[in-house]
């Protein structure tokens, strides 16, 4: 969550630095070269730069069924022969997301297109992050997300005659002509046109490129794809899109038999400075201008329970363990610091679910 991308705003940025964080993310004594050599790329169908903290995925294109054109990348499905097939994330838990109104429906065209029921997304609006005062950066003194769902839209989608399986298929551009999109086949990308993770998007190559966010799972450093959230702010915070359907989605059911979800420990007050080994967390994120370095549960290949649907479990380092602060790189290590009564929940409570859901496909992991 809350990871680098390009931000189009007139307020205080978080992001001068962005790339900068892209580096230090790396754990101690591991280098981007070194990390280029050990990337387990987990979405074989998409190309890692760890260098330039990004991936180069195939650009789909599908319509609405009243026409305009739907930019999409796919990332996750439910079925484990479909993932295979298309080099990207099998993750059983989505099987559970048809929850409500959190899942959309597709169908394939006679011509072999993906056209959508409904959902639209704004990518007009600018995304503006202030971080609140020099003593208390975290939270903001204001946010907004810089691209918006309608209250039908949703990245995850069935496609009803192809299997029924459901596909987590996020929007990076919407209603706009390939010509004008291949204007970005070089960069430099109009971000009130695409997704604010938008790198490159070249459809004359059948291309997008995104942006990346460092984090951990099992002590391994991870790179994800924070593309929608179901809160304004924390879409503002994550450069994602705010989609308010995903709340349909149960975001306290952990590894219950029918969770959708897989939990991400997102650490507050972590130590800051962005020269400092065990910086982490919220408050260095906005202080610091560089990823928070938040911590998840399963991820592909490590672990059967991988969902891109991260559901927030907030953590704070205790007033009287501040001094004792460390880097955490894994879940065990979050329960062990609470068992220790090192850390705990909001207001000295316990870590779990606060309802915030955040997509975010995991791309790559380091050995």
């Amino acid at each position: 969550m809350f990871g680098p991308s390009n931000i189009r705003s007139t307020h205080v940025l978080l992001c001068a630095t962005m790339a900068v964080g892209l580096t230090l993310g790396f754990p101690a004594g591991i280098q981007p070269a070194d990390a280029q050599d050990r990337a387990v790329n987990l979405v074989s169908s998409g190309s890692v730069d760890l260098a330039e903290g990004t991936v180069t995925l195939p650009l789909q294109v599908g319509r609405m069924g009243s026409g305009e054109s739907v930019w999409y990348v796919l990332l996750d499905t439910s079925d484990r022969d479909a993932a295979a097939r298309l080099g990207i994330n099998w993750s059983g838990k989505l099987a559970n997301a048809g929850v409500g109104r959190a899942v959309r429906e597709a169908e394939i065209s006679p011509d072999g297109e993906l056209v959508f029921d409904s959902g639209t997304v704004d990518f007009l609006p600018e995304r503006r992050v202030q971080p609140g005062p020099d003593h208390a950066p975290f939270p903001p003194a204001a946010a907004s997300p810089g691209s918006v769902g309608d209250e039908d839209y949703s990245p995850l989608v069935r496609v009803t005659n192809g299997g029924g399986y459901i596909f987590n298929a996020p929007v990076v551009a919407f209603d706009v002509a390939a010509a004008a999109l291949d204007r970005f086949c070089d960069g430099d990308p109009d971000h009130g046109l695409v997704h604010d993770k938008v790198v490159r998007i070249c459809p004359r190559d059948g291309t997008v490129t995104l942006q990346l966010t460092s984090g951990f799972s099992g002590g391994k450093r991870i790179e994800y794809i924070s593309s929608e959230a179901n809160v304004a702010l924390v879409a503002a915070l994550e450069g994602a899109t705010f989609a308010p359907r995903l709340s349909d989605v149960p975001a306290d059911q952990g590894d219950a038999a029918w969770s959708a979800v897989e939990p991400i420990y997102v650490v507050i007050n972590g130590v800051t400075g962005a020269s400092e080994p065990a910086r982490q967390g919220l408050t260095s994120a906005l202080a610091d201008g560089l990823v928070p370095l938040n911590v998840t549960g399963d991820v592909p290949t490590l672990g059967e329970g991988y969902s891109p649907l991260w559901a927030s479990h907030p953590v704070l380092w205790a007033d009287d363990s501040l001094d004792r602060r460390r880097l955490i790189t894994s879940e065990a290590a979050v329960w062990a610091l609470v068992a220790a009564g090192l850390v705990h929940g909001p207001n000295g409570g316990a870590v779990g679910s606060d309802g915030i859901l955040v997509n975010c496909p995991v791309i790559a992991r380091l050995d």
